[in-house]
């Protein structure tokens, strides 16, 4: 009989081990659980993950996941009772001073991709072991893999990094040089409380001692303490298939685009979906995708994965509660994108009153003539809060269906009363009536928003190295300041996206001093040099302010995810 091309499920009886010892180089120990079938002489590759999220920790998922409640699910983790059946060992490490693994509590740090390199190697070697492993996780269980990969532990044979970021400064703590407090104030105060605060057992009573917002914002420019965090492209050699979600802009979805754009693995896929945080990757046509992925790297069967296009992408076309079809695509930005720039062009001097104000157009016409507007920093007061801010462009109704998908940036130039100024750049969808046309957010929630970017004005010094033309790189090594209406040009990355705006539809750009439409859990600290200041965006022939989307035209060769093929050049690990 041929083999099967997909790992099946057996009944095999599971083999629960915990609170495993896990020995590192420097003598400490780690505490790990071991879920594995019990085969026999038959071997098994693992799947590890490790993450200060305590493995012990049981999540209750809710009733519409694709994955029931069992007593072994675990946050952002694989379900045993589903990979162990078709001959998989999951092993979940508690990083070094969080659940039971004692030690100093630093996350997201060099010294834990170190000691997930010393548990690779380690469970690498029993028995029951065929010496092959993965890493398979969401979100903080993604990240890991990005750095550990970096160190290249020889058993390390593919990793599958599953909405995670990768440059801890520019995709989690700095967003354009702008604190992003408010996602991070939230994690950390939330996992410190699970570990002193819950069960009364306390087994680890320094957990989570690490002063880590003190470190962060102690550390607000770019330095080799971020990059000792962050991944090394040029490190990361082994085969990788990088998991993004088109919500994921507030944290995740840069560092899976640039992982797949910049890692230097000779076999590497890129997939980009929809849905909530943790919804995409329990249902059965994800669990396909990481079955295949693994099933040819850790056991050496040959189902044509590495035959088909490198690029996966879910096509949102717009206000769909469920998934939307996935198209295959050959390279990420696509081959056949239109740069196109669209210009700013203000209809008004300072912002509008209404309930649905609009203060500019957006055009493909270059303008001819210098126009400006001016919006307050801080409306309302010295340290007001709520209500509009800042200033919108909309375009015409679009003649026709239109599809932007890959990086965009916003070009523009700006000046302040004060010495610095926050641009924070929203997308929105708005149809016909004028209403927003919502997506799902990661907290599966609907939200009014494609994408954002955001830009600190004395952080738009370019990398000139790095920078692409669809994709500006900051070095945030250093502040420019600005002068008392000094006009500079500033070069906004904004987060890569994939949306149809349908014909009769319009684009919105709301650009604003501080978090704006949507902004939801990530928010930012904004800085007193605010309180009171006046920002102006400036256009015209002289300083184009605009937008360069990533339009595409639909191709004859553009196939739907389940057919497309092309001829493979990776060969299966034995």
């Amino acid at each position: 009989m041929p083999k099967p091309l997909l790992s099946q499920p057996k009944k095999y009886k599971l083999i629960v081990e915990k609170d495993v010892a896990v020995p590192l180089r420097d003598g400490a120990i780690i505490r790990a659980d071991v879920f594995r079938p019990d085969s026999g002489d038959e071997k098994c590759p693992i799947i590890l993950t490790t993450g200060p999220y305590q493995k012990d920790k049981l999540w209750v998922p809710p009733p519409d996941l694709e994955e029931k409640a069992n007593p072994y699910m675990n946050w952002e983790c694989a379900n045993p009772l589903w990979w162990c059946p078709r001959g998989y060992a999951l092993v979940r490490v508690d990083s070094r001073g969080s659940g039971k693994s004692l030690g100093l509590s630093e996350p997201s740090s060099y010294q834990e991709a170190v000691d997930t390199y010393d548990a690779i190697e380690y469970v690498a070697k029993q028995p029951w072991s065929n010496g092959n492993v993965g890493c398979l996780g969401i979100s903080y269980h993604a990240n890991f893999q990005w750095r550990v990969a970096g160190l290249q532990p020889p058993s390390l044979k593919a990793i599958m990094p599953w909405e995670g970021r990768a440059d801890q400064y520019r995709d989690q703590a700095y967003h354009g040089g702008i604190f992003a407090s408010g996602f991070l104030v939230s994690w950390w105060w939330m996992q410190a409380a699970h570990h002193l605060l819950g069960k009364p057992d306390r087994y680890n009573p320094e957990a989570f001692n690490n002063n880590q917002l003190w470190n962060y914002m102690r550390n607000d420019l770019d330095s080799e303490w971020w990059r000792l965090k962050s991944a090394r492209w040029d490190q990361i050699t082994v085969p990788l298939y990088s998991v993004g979600n088109w919500g994921g802009h507030g944290l995740h979805l840069r560092g899976n685009t640039e992982g797949f754009l910049c890692a230097a693995s000779q076999h590497k896929k890129l997939r980009v979906h929809t849905g909530s945080h943790y919804h995409p990757f329990y249902a059965q046509e994800a669990r396909i995708d990481q079955l295949r992925w693994f099933d040819y790297w850790l056991k050496g069967i040959d189902n044509g994965i590495m035959d088909e296009p490198p690029i996966k992408l879910e096509i949102r076309t717009g206000g769909s509660k469920k998934p939307y079809a996935f198209r295959y695509e050959n390279e990420w930005p696509l081959a056949r994108t239109q740069w196109t720039k669209l210009y700013l062009v203000p209809t008004r001097d300072k912002p509008a009153a209404g309930a649905k104000p609009v203060e500019g157009k957006i055009t493909t016409t270059p303008p001819t003539k210098s126009a400006k507007i001016t919006y307050p920093a801080s409306p309302g007061g010295r340290h007001a809060h709520g209500g509009r801010t800042g200033v919108s462009f909309e375009t015409t109704p679009m003649p026709r269906d239109t599809e932007i998908t890959g990086p965009i940036v916003l070009n523009i130039w700006v000046s302040s009363t004060s010495q610095d100024m926050d641009i924070c750049a929203t997308l929105r969808h708005i149809d016909a009536r004028g209403k927003d046309v919502p997506e799902v957010g990661q907290r599966g929630e609907p939200t009014e928003c494609i994408t954002k970017g955001w830009l600190r004005a004395s952080h738009r010094k370019l990398d000139p190295e790095k920078s692409l033309p669809y994709r500006p790189y900051h070095a945030h090594n250093e502040r420019w300041l600005l002068k008392k209406g000094e006009i500079v040009e500033c070069q906004v990355e904004i987060i890569s996206t994939c949306i149809v705006i349908k014909t009769g539809h319009r684009l919105r750009l709301d650009i604003t001093p501080k978090d704006g439409h949507a902004s939801a859990h990530f928010t930012h600290y904004h800085a007193d040099y605010n309180a009171e200041a006046f920002n102006t965006i400036h256009c015209g022939k002289a300083r184009p302010t605009y937008l360069l989307l990533p339009i595409i035209p639909p191709a004859a060769d553009a196939k739907p995810a389940a057919a497309a093929k092309r001829k493979s050049r990776a060969v299966p690990k034995k």
